[in-house]
């Protein structure tokens, strides 16, 4: 896409943003985000098709957003109390731009994935593959993963259809207290102590998920079969 393209395409994605803070999703149409771009509706056909195509790019655009905010984030020595600040910070942004979380988390019909849904998994499993090889996850990343992302967009979602003078904030803090103590497996031991059975193997399997192959003395296939027994390990 040459250089003017691209900027026409920020340029929308831009003026589509405030509309959609604004005034709500039904706001957004093709005619009114070009009306306020300043270009022809035949151009932003060009570039995004229909309000579909406009509406799933923009979530695309949100979710640049709430990435950046996302890697901004420090990483400690305590990958679980990473864990709860990327908690806070994940539900903070939803409040501070509910349209835009909505237009990510939310769907418009039964058994449409979001749009946001297999970017927020894979975030969330290099936040578990770091308290699995520190050997603090009770669960298999995978599943642990569903249970957080489900956990926290409802949580966000329930609190952005409260009026704000009406929200607890307790609700947010006790829901991430309550599913991050039953996923993380305790405090960091002492060299010598003997963490469990499940916590050593995922800790195993996150090394070696991060391993190179060529540095492992088994055949991928091997490799393979032995992360499955050790998720079977891990249930």
């Amino acid at each position: 896409m040459d250089d003017a393209k691209t900027r026409t395409r920020r340029r929308i994605l831009e003026v589509a943003t405030g509309i959609l803070e604004r005034e709500g999703a039904e706001a957004v149409s093709t005619r009114s985000v070009a009306a306020a771009a300043g270009i022809r509706a035949a151009s932003l056909y060009q570039l995004f098709g229909d309000k579909d195509g406009l509406l799933a790019a923009l979530a695309i655009h949100a979710f640049d957003i709430y990435l950046a905010e996302k890697q901004a984030l420090a990483h400690t020595g305590d990958p679980v109390g990473d864990m709860r600040h990327a908690w806070d910070m994940h539900v903070d942004f939803g409040l501070r731009h509910p349209a835009l979380y909505v237009l990510m988390y939310g769907t418009d019909r039964p058994g449409r994935r979001p749009p946001a849904a297999d970017e927020a998994h894979e975030l969330l499993l290099k936040f578990l593959d770091r308290m699995a090889a520190a050997g603090r996850l009770r669960l298999p990343p995978a599943l642990a993963a569903r249970l957080l992302l489900a956990s926290i967009t409802g949580v966000t979602l329930s609190l952005i259809g409260v009026p704000p003078e009406d929200r607890d904030p307790e609700v947010s803090a006790r829901m991430r207290d309550t599913l991050i103590d039953s996923l993380a497996a305790g405090r960091p031991q002492p060299p010598d102590a003997d963490p469990g059975l499940v916590p050593r193997a995922l800790a195993l399997d996150a090394a070696l998920g991060a391993a190179d192959e060529d540095e492992l003395p088994l055949r991928p296939a091997e490799t393979a079969l032995l992360r499955v027994w050790l998720n079977q390990l891990a249930r």
